[in-house]
């Protein structure tokens, strides 16, 4: 049986940040919480890193200006907690929905 979205999200995110889970699911709001804690502190102390990151996360950089500057309507850490969840949400969808079949029809082509 496949994992849950929330279960999904919830590795890759945690392999990106370093985080340790545990193996019980945990929910969006709880996974949301621990993201935003973690990009706070990156704020604060890593903040090279957390850009770094968020670049190989491909996070949007218009999405992350938005909500560093200083009009933002919510917290920095919230605003991008959300659009980091968002985009692993994004990520695994994709792999799942566009997963390649293997195919006999490259039998026989030399590379």
């Amino acid at each position: 049986m496949e994992k849950s979205l929330i279960q999904q999200t919830s590795q890759l995110i945690a392999r990106d940040f370093g985080l340790e889970i545990g193996e019980d699911p945990i929910s969006e709001q709880e996974l949301f919480d621990l993201v935003a804690n973690e990009v706070a502190y990156m704020l604060e102390h890593r903040l090279e890193t957390l850009f770094s990151l968020l670049y190989r996360l491909d996070v949007s950089e218009k999405k992350t200006r938005a909500a560093l500057a200083p009009t933002a309507e919510e917290h920095a850490n919230i605003a991008i907690a959300r659009h980091i969840i968002e985009r692993q949400k994004q990520r695994i969808f994709t792999k799942q929905h566009y997963k390649q079949s293997k195919s006999d029809d490259l039998d026989g082509l030399e590379f």
